[in-house]
């Protein structure tokens, strides 16, 4: 090969390699670059487990969209109001919360509104109307994602020692426990619970206008049954040998000990008490009680869990998209499976598996005699002190009727700043 021949070759190797540096260069330039999206999320203990791997299924549907990182942390749903309202630029970026909580967090400006698939996420929660739409929207905006529509309670209990007879009637279930040495539960230190007692008897507590007060006849004298009959009646219940008090974490203690086998509580347990109670578990709408010598039916609250963006977010169009994918009927149903909590989604709610849930069935039977929570802050203390009081069998003595007009007052008075 002569010396031109080999200058050329060279040449033209110079010129193909310039080409596909070129060539690599462009394809380079042309990539979309990959972002990184940082978001927080608050939920109760209980659903971290679950929401982890929702997350994760999530990260993988869009992993040629973005790169994640998503951290979860502990907030009960109870408490999430006052955590983020404490400091809303601080908090997590997507947050659950119970609906009573909603006014409050709105009002604030602490929810960001839902913008992206709205339409299909107030029809795939029974449209406009519905209460899980109702619950989340103010003024025709929806602010928050329906997440789980069980958040009422009813009765579970262990069927080797009740009929089903045997649980239309709180008497009688106390009756029975008493005879097996075991227990009945309900937790009276919360508001939630004994205000099935006063709705029972036709007395009421509602949230005013303002958002902060609440109007309660709790108090009242005149009524066919008054207040005092119903402290009463409660401590009864309270008193029988047969009866506990205790809180949502000494009640599944007990269920998992044995020592309590039926109790009043809601569908987030469901899984846990089935696993404890095995082929003996069930679950049924709250019995009657003793008032007044007749048997009254007892009413419940009702409510949703829903799932909020912070309206300080800083990824607001991927906080919604990973809300949807959170509250979608698929993840609403593996909720379901693990937590045994009820769907908001119509589709996942009519499933024949969902149906078949003895928690579930209870909450329909019950649905008759619950109401939309609908109270404001300052009816949680008082109630506390009341139930608390009464539960130890007012050892002090002291005059329900005045115990139950400062109970009044205070649920219908601002709260304390």
């Amino acid at each position: 090969m002569s010396f031109c021949e080999v200058k050329n070759m060279i040449k033209r190797f110079r010129i193909f390699a310039a080409f596909a540096i070129l060539l690599t260069t462009l394809s380079t330039g042309c990539q979309k670059e990959t972002p990184t999206v940082s978001l927080s999320i608050w939920t109760s203990a209980g659903e971290q487990e679950v929401m982890e791997e929702m997350i994760e299924a999530f990260k993988k549907k869009y992993a040629d969209d973005a790169q994640f990182e998503i951290t979860i942390s502990k907030e009960d749903e109870k408490t999430c109001r006052d955590t983020v309202l404490s400091d809303p630029k601080g908090a997590a970026d997507l947050y659950t919360f119970a609906s009573d909580q909603f006014d409050d967090l709105q009002r604030e400006n602490a929810l960001l509104p839902i913008t992206d698939q709205t339409d299909q996420i107030i029809a795939e929660n029974g449209g406009e109307d519905s209460a899980a739409i109702q619950s989340s929207s103010k003024d025709g905006t929806l602010y928050a994602y329906p997440l789980v529509a069980s958040n009422g309670y009813f009765m579970y209990y262990n069927s080797s020692y009740f009929t089903e007879k045997d649980v239309e009637s709180f008497d009688a279930m106390l009756t029975i426990a008493a005879k097996k040495g075991k227990k009945v539960a309900m937790d009276y230190s919360s508001g939630w619970y004994i205000y099935s007692f006063f709705k029972g008897a036709g007395l009421d507590v509602e949230m005013n206008e303002d958002g902060i007060t609440n109007t309660c006849n709790w108090n009242e004298t005149s009524t066919p049954h008054t207040g005092v009959d119903v402290a009463n009646a409660m401590l009864a219940i309270a008193r029988h040998p047969g009866f506990i008090n205790c809180t949502d974490e000494d009640f599944i203690k007990g269920v998992k000990d044995g020592t309590i086998i039926a109790g009043i509580n809601g569908a987030w347990n469901a899984s846990t008490i089935e696993e404890a109670y095995g082929e003996h578990y069930n679950a049924a709408k709250l019995p009657t009680y003793t008032l007044g010598g007749k048997q009254v039916q007892m009413h419940s609250f009702a409510g949703y869990k829903l799932l909020g963006i912070n309206a300080h977010t800083k990824n607001p169009q991927w906080a919604m998209r990973l809300a949807t994918w959170l509250t979608n009927e698929e993840n609403q149903t593996t909720r379901f499976r693990k937590r045994g909590e009820g769907p908001s989604n119509i589709k996942a709610a009519a499933s024949r598996e969902v149906q078949s849930s003895p928690a579930i069935k209870a909450l329909g039977e019950q649905a008759k005699y619950s109401h939309l929570q609908h109270v404001a802050e300052s009816f949680w203390t008082p109630t506390f002190k009341f139930g608390t009081t009464i539960a130890g069998g007012n050892r002090d003595g002291a005059d329900l009727q005045k115990l139950l007009d400062t109970l009044t007052k205070e649920v219908a008075s601002k709260p304390k700043k």
